[in-house]
């Protein structure tokens, strides 16, 4: 979920989807239907801070940080 944020926030268009990856999750919501809530909202906050790390529009730090 969290590459899935990612991907949506930077523009970046998925092209592989994963059978498997998805018949785990069935797996999972079949024991805690409130697990995909969770994990979406751990996801989120994962991508939150990766993207963080993006420059700001209009900042030229070379370190590819967002200025303080």
């Amino acid at each position: 979920m969290n590459a899935a944020f990612c991907c949506a926030e930077l523009g970046i268009a998925p092209t592989v989807r994963h059978a498997d990856y998805i018949g785990s999750w069935l797996e999972v919501l079949r024991e805690d239907n409130r697990a995909i809530v969770r994990a979406a909202s751990l996801a989120s906050k994962a991508a939150d801070y990766l993207l963080g790390f993006l420059p700001e529009a209009g900042d030229t730090a070379s370190n590819g940080r967002r200025a303080a």
